[in-house]
């Protein structure tokens, strides 16, 4: 192969990429279940017959999990268990686009997610856990950790923000707290997105090149492909060293974005015991009409210009 075809390969690797973001804001966006769903959009990408096909799966058996990721969590509020999931991986690795997946069609109040920032000056004084038991479920609550305590284990390790003492301290004491966790009645799921270099690299290109997902690229990120072999490092040590059998690692092949996505919501799904809620008959009232009642007009200068329509 010439180095032409090198770089027409990874041309259109990217372009595919780029269509899959596209992708991602239509399935945020359309509520058409139907059969036509991937014809609009495969017309929208102007994909090849094949792409249109696949993605008209990927959306049937998308919608068809997100069903059942409603039924789960009715189950959990009405029998007010406690579930936490924690996803981890590489940069670019596809954390994000699962989470809005699992979390498209569910209620906030009941499923919520947890992206902590860098922490405070005093937040760096506390106990390590202390931050984030704070975020952990009442009953009958999901917490989504996007990136969770194992910052310890990797970014904090690998970029020296926290000396090797520090990492031994988080490897003698987090099977412990998890143990504490799951002793308390919490269910704890943990998810690594496993990506190859090569992937990576296409995706941050990807990123580079699509104005609406620059802002996606820290300088950390972009010191994280510097770092592959420290970042591999450090996430075997990881999972050897916190894989117990009371929270077990579930390593998520992510190279295919939406195959991983209906994996570990299959997988997330595959681990709960529940079953379908059934509720009561809705009935929408008849609205209460007063004769006396006039509607006022709202003043023009409160209105949004109509720009469209």
């Amino acid at each position: 192969m010439t180095p032409f075809d090198d770089h027409a390969a990874l041309l259109k690797r990217i372009e595919r990429d780029l269509t899959d973001g596209y992708d991602e804001e239509l399935e945020l966006e359309i509520e058409d279940r139907t059969d036509h769903l991937a014809d609009a959009e495969g017309a929208l990408v102007r994909s090849d017959e094949e792409e249109r096909l696949a993605r008209q799966v990927y959306f049937k058996e998308l919608f068809r999990l997100q069903a059942e990721l409603v039924k789960l969590q009715d189950w959990v509020a009405s029998t007010r268990q406690k579930v936490v999931v924690l996803f981890e991986g590489r940069d670019a690795a596809g954390k994000g686009g699962v989470i809005k997946r699992i979390t498209q069609r569910l209620n906030p109040r009941v499923c919520r997610v947890v992206a902590l920032p860098a922490p405070s000056d005093r937040e760096r004084t506390q106990w390590y856990f202390q931050r984030y038991a704070a975020h952990l479920p009442a009953a009958g609550e999901i917490v989504l950790f996007d990136r969770s305590w194992y910052n310890r284990a990797g970014v904090e390790r690998v970029m020296g923000f926290c000396s090797e003492e520090d990492v031994e301290e988080f490897f003698r004491s987090v099977p412990e707290f998890e143990r504490m966790l799951v002793r308390s009645g919490i269910k704890v799921l943990k998810y690594w997105f496993s990506i190859t270099d090569d992937e990576q690299h296409m995706r941050f290109l990807s990123r580079i090149h699509d104005p609406m997902k620059q802002w996606k690229l820290s300088p950390m990120d972009l010191e994280s492909r510097r770092r592959w072999e420290l970042y591999t490092q450090a996430k075997e040590d990881m999972l050897e060293r916190t894989h117990i059998e009371e929270a077990r690692w579930w390593v998520v092949e992510g190279n295919d974005k939406k195959l991983a996505r209906l994996n570990c919501i299959h997988h997330l799904l595959s681990q709960f015991d529940y079953h379908e809620i059934e509720r009561a008959p809705i009935e929408l009232p008849e609205r209460v009409r007063h004769p006396d009642y006039t509607r006022h007009p709202v003043p023009a200068q409160m209105l949004v210009p109509k720009v469209y329509g």
